[in-house]
């Protein structure tokens, strides 16, 4: 005799939801990136859709280019939504010889994309030599 199989449906449907991005509810989310080399420059592209550019900070220092940005969520009733609000941030380290002087930013259609110039590449290693003390 075979024996049915009753589903029944999940009392409470937006746990699964929940539990999918369960991670990004614990940390701030990261901004998605993708960086190259071009024209003797260095290119890092940030993907922010839906922002401003007055809601994205570029902060360039120590070797290290930093985005940040934040999204303000809505004021209105929603039933469900899988929008990402709140700070976000993304750090990359600048490759040698960066100058961080000679930065340019430019943020059109969600996409940011901040360029550095490459200026004289840092001398290689030296062998010092060293002297016995008497």
């Amino acid at each position: 005799m075979a024996t049915l199989i009753r589903r029944q449906r999940f009392p409470f449907p937006e746990i699964p939801d929940w539990f999918e991005t369960f991670p990004s509810r614990l940390t701030m989310p990261a901004v998605r990136i993708e960086d190259y080399m071009q024209d003797d420059r260095y290119v890092m592209r940030a993907e922010l859709p839906g922002m401003s550019a007055e809601d994205i900070d570029v902060v360039i220092g120590d070797g290290v280019l930093t985005v940040q940005a934040e999204r303000t969520e809505r004021e209105v009733a929603k039933s469900h939504s899988e929008i990402r609000y709140g700070e976000m941030s993304r750090s990359v380290t600048l490759p040698p010889g960066a100058d961080e002087d000679d930065v340019k930013a430019d943020y059109a259609d969600g996409m940011l994309t901040v360029s550095v110039g490459l200026g004289a590449q840092k001398a290689e290693a030296k062998h010092v030599e060293i002297h016995h003390g008497s």
